[in-house]
This record gives C-alpha cells, structure tokens and sequence, in this order.
C-alpha cells in the first residue's frame, strides 16, 4: 500500500495541462487495477477538481494516486478552501455548481481536508462496483 508521499503524482498550472491530466489519471487508475469504466469514471472526478482549481485559484494543483487493498485513491490538492460536499445536484435552471455533485455521484467516497500542501480532495473508488 502507498501513501501520498509515494504515490504517482501530475501538477497542472494552466488550462492547456487538463488533458495531459486526464491522460494521467486514465492510465495510472487502470495500471492500478481499476475497469476502463471505473478509470473513466474517475477521470471525470478529477476533470471537475482540476478545471474548479483553475477557475477559483490562482495557482495551479496536483494530483496523487495510489492503490489500496481493493481500490484506487486519488487526491487532488489546491489552494482552494476546503470544499462542502453533500449539497446534491442544483436545479436543472441553475447556471452552474454541478461539479461537487458529480464527483460525488461517481465516486465511492469523498472527502475534503486540509492538508500540508493544501486543501485536498480525496476519492476513492473500489476494483469493482
């Protein structure tokens, strides 16, 4: 088992970084052993956390993953505060704020801190749903 100082890590600074970090989370979730769905299911996780960081902050973040017995976690660290979760999805008519609710809904935990480099945002998601 891995621990977040161990662990596989990507940092992203600019808009034009997101795809690379996409690429990095796709590939490391399933070299980990989670399904290609699994993996993509993350991916959209980190997506949200990663594009959130660099509308609301002004510095860049970073990205950790590591296995566990049985799952992938994953951190997103920022400078951000720490992030609510539990707010569910925003009305249909509301111009944005779906993001939050997305990882939770696609992710099997989450859970924001603050940690030594930052605000972090850790997921997990388990080999198998």
């Amino acid at each position: 088992m891995a621990e977040p100082g161990r662990a596989d890590s990507i940092g992203y600074a600019l808009v034009s970084d997101l795809a690379a970090v996409r690429a990095f989370v796709t590939d490391r979730a399933i070299a980990l052993g989670l399904s290609p769905a699994r993996a993509d299911l993350l991916t959209l996780a980190v997506n949200e956390l990663a594009t959130n960081t660099l509308q609301y902050t002004d510095e860049g973040g970073q990205v950790l993953m590591w296995a566990e017995p049985g799952q992938v976690v994953c951190d997103v660290v920022d400078q951000g505060p720490v992030r609510a979760f539990g707010g569910g999805m925003p009305p249909a008519d509301a111009p944005r704020g779906r993001g939050l609710a997305i990882v939770e809904m696609v992710c099997d935990h989450v859970a924001a801190f603050a940690g030594a480099g930052g605000t972090v945002v850790r997921m997990r998601l388990g080999f198998s749903s």
